[in-house]
């Protein structure tokens, strides 16, 4: 027995900083995807009572006996994949036991809370059952594109695909969507996954995997925003790091010493996502509306970075990238924290093909890596594995 699912990542259109400090921000899903696989044993063979995970990409696997298992969670009790559940402090500890177990090469130890989250997910949805679950994205880890919560999504929707809780008709080729109350149960358990790997997370990450499209947020208030505007974007990968805690922290610093001027800037970014997500929602009746509503996208793009470096949170890495687009009189911004990370590029419709090429390749020689990707998309998907 097999089920696929896979989840998108994520890019902030605008907003990013700003909504720390009230301003409405807008956020969609791409088409770079984490996959997970979950594989269940057909017959009884030796070393069958084991849940592997198979990270593909870092060529690494864990396994643990399911009797290991057992004797951690041995007050868990029967799984119960319809009421999503927090994993509590104490519980925590027992899961980071059966991963320290696992010896996690040091260079990779970042992916530490990544495999606590599976092994919290997989025993709370299926229980002590030996199964196989591979994972591969196309995201970037690391770089502001929502890899985590792709990866916490992708994996509740395949064990889900697998439970009492979502009936799934596994008998038709190609990918399936999920019924709109067993998306909301994917986010649900996808939000405990990210709660394991953040600590805080503000669920913006796997609501935009979960559901695709575009959402607006601000103040906690998140509401999903259907576009039928098709959008293609360059996402330039900087390959800097970047801390996110000390980038947000030195916004609010900045905030504090100069209040007024701050207020300012998170007014009108607040004025920027308010305008794009009216853009993305207006209807297009013809290639000119199109062209239009491209270029109010780009320019609302441009001022949007101009405030964000206002906060102080641009890079030399990204301001290269900028200087780099604008030759060829393209829009781009930051995307996430900055400080490094990735920067986007709108790719209007009636661009050439040879001036993308070029584009990429003068980013390239940087050091960059380019991927071109296409804007709000559909949210997660599951296959019966032959997809």
């Amino acid at each position: 027995m097999e089920v696929k699912a896979r989840a998108p990542g994520k890019i902030i259109l605008s907003g990013e900083h700003a909504v720390v400090h009230g301003s409405a921000a807008v956020a969609a899903s791409i088409d770079l995807y984490t996959h997970a696989t979950l594989k269940f044993p057909t017959s009884p063979v030796e070393h069958d009572d084991v849940l592997k995970l198979q990270l593909k990409d870092m060529a690494l696997e864990f396994s643990w006996p399911i009797s290991r298992i057992k004797l951690a969670f041995s007050n868990l009790g029967v799984p119960f994949s319809s009421k999503p559940t927090t994993c509590s402090s104490e519980s925590l500890k027992l899961v980071a036991g059966l991963v320290e177990e696992q010896s996690i090469p040091e260079a990779k130890i970042a992916l530490a809370t990544g495999v606590s989250a599976f092994l919290w997910l997989y025993t709370c949805i299926q229980g002590f059952r030996p199964a196989t679950v591979t994972i591969t994205s196309e995201l970037p880890l690391g770089s502001g594109l929502g890899s985590s919560a792709s990866f916490s999504v992708a994996i509740s929707a395949a064990l889900l695909a697998f439970s009492d809780s979502i009936k799934t008709d596994l008998r038709h080729p190609g990918w399936l969507e999920f019924e709109e109350l067993q998306l909301d149960l994917v986010n649900k358990w996808a939000f405990e996954g990210e709660r394991i790997i953040h600590g805080k997370p503000s669920g913006i990450d796997n609501t935009i995997s979960t559901y695709g499209n575009m959402i607006k947020f601000k103040t906690g208030n998140l509401t999903r925003i259907k576009s039928s505007m098709p959008l293609k974007m360059l996402i330039t990968n900087t390959k800097v790091g970047r801390n996110t805690k000390a980038l947000v922290a030195g916004v609010s610093e900045r905030n504090i010493r100069h209040p007024d001027a701050m207020s300012f800037v998170f007014n009108a970014v607040d004025s920027i996502s308010k305008e794009l997500a009216n853009v993305l929602q207006s209807p297009a009746l013809d290639e000119l509306s199109i062209t239009e509503r491209e270029e109010k996208l780009g320019e609302l793009m441009e001022m949007n970075q101009g405030l964000l470096q206002c906060m102080g949170v641009s890079h030399a890495s990204i301001e290269t990238v900028l200087r780099t687009t604008l030759k060829y009189k393209l829009a781009s911004k930051l995307t996430g924290a900055g400080g490094g990370g990735c920067v986007l590029t709108l790719l209007p419709t009636l661009l050439s093909g040879t001036i993308i090429d070029k584009v990429i390749s003068e980013l390239e020689a940087c050091g960059f890596q380019c991927l071109t990707v296409k804007i709000g998309g559909t949210g997660v998907e599951f296959s019966n594995g032959s997809s």
